[in-house]
């Protein structure tokens, strides 16, 4: 499967009082594109009774985003163990120049997920198909 990217643009919904994009929100922007990310490898949520949870984030607040702006969340992976994988997630702003197109990073997340057996409710090794489908060119990354 070829590689993606996931959009989305800023709404009044997104922003706080003072009109710039509220700091939880960044992580909902990540989660939809980590999720559509696994959505398309196949990695389904509660596939064979496993997922992936969050253990661990960094966060890193560059610029704001504003009503309006067009995002662009890029996702790779930074390393991989046997039952977590590790994330960058980068939040881009577009211009909104129709004179230069350019992307601008605003946030950068660092997250590791740990594989969760749901019916044991507990950590467990992530299956070799998952590190297959990881592991293969060119799906490490939504550009």
């Amino acid at each position: 499967m070829q590689p993606k990217t996931y959009q989305t643009r800023i709404y009044y919904e997104d922003t706080d009082c003072g009109g710039i994009v509220y700091h939880a929100n960044y992580l909902k922007y990540c989660e939809r594109a980590r999720s559509e990310w696994f959505f398309a490898q196949g990695i389904l949520p509660q596939q064979n009774n496993i997922g992936f949870v969050v253990k661990n984030m960094n966060l890193d607040f560059l610029s704001p985003a504003k009503l309006g702006d067009l995002l662009t969340i890029h996702t790779e992976i930074l390393e991989q163990k046997n039952a977590s994988i590790t994330l960058k997630q980068t939040i881009l702003r577009e211009s909104l120049s129709k004179q230069t197109q350019t992307k601008k990073p605003i946030f950068v997340a660092i997250i590791t997920l740990v594989c969760f057996e749901s019916t044991a409710q507990k950590i467990t090794k992530i299956p070799q198909w998952t590190k297959d489908i990881f592991n293969t060119p060119h799906q490490n990354q939504i550009n």
